[in-house]
C-alpha cells in the first residue's frame, strides 16, 4: 500500500505560489465582473427583477447572485442609491427623500403631455373605473392615453360588458414611487 502512496504522490500535480495567485486573479476578476452585470440590469431595469429575471439577463450562478444581492445592499445602505427588497423581487432606486424629484421629472411635459396627465388622474382618482366614464369625462382622445398606459403597465384593464374597468397596476406605484396607501386618499402627498 505504500508503494501505491508513493506513485499517487509522484503523480500529483504541485500547484505553485504564483498559479494560485493567478488562479485567484482569475476568480475575482470573474467574480466583479458577475457583481458588476446584476448591478447594472438593476440600474438599467428600473423595476423589480426577481432571482429568474437576474439569471436570464445575466447568466450569473443563482448562488452567486444571491451573495451579489446582499453586497449591494451593504454597499447602497447609505447614499443617494437604495436596494429595495420586496417579496424576493429587487429594485435600484433613489433614497426616499429624493422621491419628490423623481415625481417631477417623470411628471414632466417631455414624458407624459399635459392631457395624458388628466386622463390619468381621474383614472387614479376614480379607480376602479369604467374606461366609457373616462372617454365622457376626457373625450375620445382619452382612448389613445389609455392604450398609452396600458403599454407602459401603468393602468391594468378587464372586460367588464362592452367597456374595460380600469385600475392602477403596481408598476404605477411603483413609477411614480407612491405608496398604495396615498393613492386612496387621491394624489400623493409628496407631489408638487
Amino acid at each position: 500500500m505504500e508503494e501505491v502512496a508513493q506513485r499517487d504522490d509522484v503523480n500529483t500535480p504541485v500547484i505553485t505560489e504564483s498559479t494560485a495567485e493567478e488562479l485567484e486573479s482569475v476568480f475575482e476578476n470573474k467574480e466583479k465582473e458577475s457583481e458588476e452585470k446584476v448591478e447594472a440590469a438593476l440600474f438599467i431595469a428600473g423595476r423589480f427583477l426577481t432571482l429568474q429575471d437576474l439569471i436570464v439577463l445575466t447568466d450569473v450562478n443563482p448562488i452567486m447572485i444571491k451573495e451579489i444581492l446582499h453586497r449591494l445592499e451593504k454597499k447602497y445602505s447609505t447614499g443617494v442609491l437604495r436596494m429595495v427588497n420586496r417579496s424576493d423581487a429587487w429594485k435600484m432606486d433613489v433614497a426616499e427623500k429624493y422621491h419628490y424629484l423623481i415625481n417631477r421629472l417623470a411628471t414632466g411635459n417631455t414624458e407624459f403631455t399635459k392631457a395624458e396627465q388628466e386622463t390619468l388622474a381621474i383614472i387614479a382618482y376614480k379607480q376602479p373605473v369604467k374606461q366609457s366614464v373616462v372617454i365622457k369625462i376626457r373625450g375620445n382622445k382619452s382612448y389613445d392615453h389609455i392604450k398609452k398606459f396600458r403599454d407602459l403597465g401603468l393602468v391594468t384593464a378587464k372586460q367588464t360588458g362592452h367597456t374595460l374597468e380600469l385600475s392602477l397596476s403596481e408598476e404605477f406605484y411603483e413609477y411614480f414611487n407612491v405608496h398604495e396607501k396615498n393613492s386612496e386618499q387621491g394624489i400623493n402627498e409628496d407631489s408638487e
